[in-house]
């Protein structure tokens, strides 16, 4: 399955939350997205959902938040699996530990699609080599920079700009001169969305 490419707001609404898939300059998310109404001709109407549905609307939201496909996301899940401790919570670290995300966390792109983007061309350096690999698990005490080519880019400085405002992640430290960041830790649970439910993605795979 390609990855996709309609409406984000679509996404945002079934699942009655912002995924962050929208870019934050602007318009708030809300100007933007009709969180409060479901999307469909029959938006308000409740629907009762099944447990599967319920484990299946879990693994779809995280897989919407960090833009991976089912085969990439079932790497991940199998690689969380094979290590000690719970299961959903290292899935969690690990999809945070991804070098897309992590440019994300570090406000150089407004949104994880556009984190991949300047990866994929090549604009970020870890440890002062390049790496174009999205899903590239990033070793904890890493230096994150923008390449100095692309350091004049206007989409950057904007991003950077509205995520200094809104506060980066405990997890990580940013210098906005030099569009440098330090992967300091992995993240608690409790510091990663109430939203996300890791225990149903868990046992959805457990079946």
């Amino acid at each position: 399955m390609a990855r996709y490419i309609g409406p984000t707001c679509k996404l945002a609404k079934a699942h009655g939350t912002d995924l962050n898939l929208k870019s934050k300059l602007g318009k708030d998310l809300e100007a933007k997205c009709n969180l409060s109404k479901r999307p469909g001709q029959h938006g308000d109407k409740k629907i009762r959902t099944s447990n599967y549905g319920l484990q299946l609307k879990a693994k779809q939201m995280l897989k919407r938040v960090y833009g991976l496909l089912e085969k990439q996301f079932r790497i991940f899940y199998a690689r969380a699996a094979k290590r000690k401790g719970p299961t959903g919570e290292i899935l969690l670290q690990l999809l945070e530990s991804r070098l897309d995300n992590l440019v994300y966390r570090l406000g150089f792109g407004a949104t994880r699609s556009e984190a991949r983007q300047l990866v994929s061309h090549r604009a970020i350096l870890v440890d002062g080599k390049v790496v174009s690999i999205p899903s590239y698990a990033v070793p904890v005490g890493s230096v994150i920079e923008v390449k100095q080519k692309a350091k004049s880019q206007v989409r950057i400085k904007d991003s950077l700009k509205v995520a200094e405002a809104s506060g980066f992640a405990e997890w990580v430290s940013v210098d906005s001169n030099t569009f440098t960041g330090v992967f300091k830790r992995v993240p608690d649970r409790s510091e990663l969305p109430t939203e996300f439910n890791e225990q149903l993605v868990v046992e959805l795979y457990s079946k």
